[in-house]
């Protein structure tokens, strides 16, 4: 009885925990179709005005050509980055792995304000860089590596190693190696690690803030459509759609991911 009774209390904790955590997120798409500028309640009337504006609206297609590009490169390049990374730490000894893989994981840890911060002054006291998209990509890199190779470790340990040694043995080199065993292996934890890395540059906002300089991404383009309570319902459109977009990158690669932990699991036979 007190084993069922802990069951409903914890039925309950999880649906208010939720409740709170995503019914603010569900409140913008509701709005976003709200014939009012104003976010009250009732609503005044259903309308897709918002979205034709959003879509109509040049500053922000051009803010949105910025994130994809900023967001597409880093997903690439955190991923090639963290795919390194995993290999060194899964398959070779090396000295001081602990300190390394811990400087790695910093930006994990470090506020978001403090690390822009930094960054920024780092780029223009010390080598005198302009700020611009370049540099953005560059921040980006630094926080998105980490997720990138926290997938991709855990996805070279899920596999038997013993494959890999079987190519070696049987005289193939270890680039050729890589490429025929180790790659298409890992290849569902690399998929998964290009989509979290684009979608956590795509939704980045404060190292973006720092380091854009006249350049604008769309985090800091919904930012500055805040200050005036005209465009809310514009920015509440654009929200909903980058809320979707980001749900559907998400599960996506959850289930990539989990096909491919189901995929490396040996079969009996």
């Amino acid at each position: 009885m007190d084993r069922a009774m802990r069951l409903d209390w914890l039925g309950v904790y999880a649906i208010f925990f939720v409740a709170l955590l995503y019914g603010p997120v569900l409140l913008l798409p509701l709005f976003s179709f709200n014939d009012n500028i104003y976010i009250t309640f009732p609503l005044k009337g259903f309308t897709t005005a918002w979205y034709r504006q959003m879509v109509e609206n040049p500053a922000l297609m051009a803010a949105l050509k910025n994130s994809l590009k900023v967001a597409s490169s880093v997903a690439v390049v955190s991923t090639a980055l963290g795919l390194i990374a995993a290999k060194a730490v899964t398959r070779y000894r090396l000295p001081g792995k602990a300190p390394i893989v811990g400087m790695i994981m910093l930006p994990l840890v470090v506020p978001s304000i403090i690390l822009g911060i930094a960054l920024l002054v780092v780029l223009r006291k010390v080598f005198v860089v302009d700020l611009s998209l370049w540099t953005i990509g560059a921040g980006h890199v630094l926080i998105c590596m980490p997720f990138s190779m926290l997938v991709l470790i855990a996805r070279l340990e899920g596999f038997d190693k013993s494959l890999e040694e079987a190519s070696l043995d049987l005289g193939e080199s270890g680039w050729r190696t890589f490429w025929r065993i180790t790659f298409p292996l890992a290849l569902p934890g690399i998929v998964s690690s290009v989509l979290l890395s684009f979608t956590e540059s795509l939704d980045e906002f404060v190292i973006a803030f720092f380091l854009g300089g006249n350049d604008v991404t769309l985090p800091l383009f919904i930012w500055s459509q805040l200050r005036f309570p005209a465009k809310l319902p514009g920015v509440l459109a654009l929200g909903s759609c980058i809320l979707v977009l980001s749900f559907i990158i998400v599960v996506l690669a959850d289930v990539v991911r989990r096909r491919g932990v189901q995929s490396s699991k040996p079969t009996a036979f």
